[in-house]
């Protein structure tokens, strides 16, 4: 698994790059304008051309921008469908621009939409985002739910339906957040309870259709449906589940991001998160150049989700 972390931008979008680097990630996460926005500033041209270039640089393996927070792909609500369609083509726009390999986003909320309403809408608003970027470079990723309210895509069921339902393979995939999972139901701390999940993610939507993974351990317990996450081992997940993940050899070529929580120590917090996941692997700390190991704008961004 190619193990990095999700990085602020306030410093410039190379800058993000050299950051990640740093702290010894080798893919790396990041949102392509504030999270709570739906339309933001363009990306100039020469500061695409200074990410993409620092990437190589660098030598990162993997990139993902994170569509923001307001979308919802899944709305009854007309207005705010349509609002979402938008900000979901611009922001395909912005990661193609950027060359990233994936564009994550949430799935969104039926809210007073019956399940099978919910997920219908999602269909349609993803056949009409791949119609218009049929051979885009950024895969469009799901990220499954916790869970809570009236969020889609908690289950392997409804991921896989989506993905069958639109069938555009070279195009749309999966992401898994650990917390989420835990936070859904599925306990992978055991051996069996790893192999168990991963079977039924092979039999619901195949492998080959997760593209990344966030690494976050859980506040709550399971199947809480609580979105809140925690540093490697600090949570209810604790080590054994994440020791069955990154020794998986299925997921050798997946990127795993962090989303984990982030204090006045800044990045220092994920580079102990990042030294904990190779440890578990029986991988020595990846050796880093000597930089400043700031926390920037990514500690709103890894506590609030």
């Amino acid at each position: 698994m190619y193990l990095g972390a999700h990085i602020g931008i306030s410093g410039g979008f190379d800058q993000a790059v050299r950051q990640a680097r740093s702290i010894g990630c080798e893919s790396i996460q990041v949102f392509s304008k504030s999270p709570q926005m739906w339309a933001g500033p363009g990306i100039p041209p020469e500061a695409a051309a200074k990410f993409r270039a620092a990437v190589g640089v660098e030598g990162l393996k993997a990139t993902a921008v994170h569509h923001g927070y307001l979308l919802n792909l899944a709305s009854p609500k007309r207005p705010m469908l349509e609002r979402s369609r938008r900000a979901f083509r611009d922001e395909i726009a912005r990661a193609e621009l950027l060359a990233v390999d994936a564009l994550v986003f949430h799935p969104g909320a039926r809210l007073d939409s019956t399940p099978e309403e919910g997920l219908a809408t999602l269909v349609e608003s993803l056949r009409g985002a791949v119609a218009e970027h049929p051979e885009g470079r950024a895969r469009l990723v799901l990220e499954n739910a916790a869970g809570q309210g009236s969020a889609l895509c908690a289950t392997f069921e409804e991921l896989g339906q989506v993905l069958a339902e639109v069938d555009a393979p070279d195009r749309l995939g999966v992401l898994l957040d650990t917390c989420h999972l835990f936070a859904a139901g599925f306990d992978f701390r055991s051996t069996e309870g790893y192999g168990s999940m991963i079977e039924r993610a092979e039999a619901t939507f195949g492998r080959d259709a997760v593209r990344g993974f966030h690494l976050n351990d859980s506040k709550g317990p399971l199947g809480s449906h609580l979105d809140r996450h925690a540093n490697i081992g600090k949570g209810a997940i604790g080590l054994d589940g994440f020791r069955h993940l990154v020794n998986d050899r299925r997921w050798a070529g997946v990127p795993g991001f962090l989303e984990t929580p982030l204090d006045d120590a800044g990045y220092a917090r994920y580079a102990e998160d990042l030294t904990t996941l190779r440890s578990l692997a029986g991988r020595a700390p990846k050796p880093v150049p000597r930089r400043r190991t700031g926390g920037g704008t990514a500690r709103r961004a890894s506590t609030v989700k």
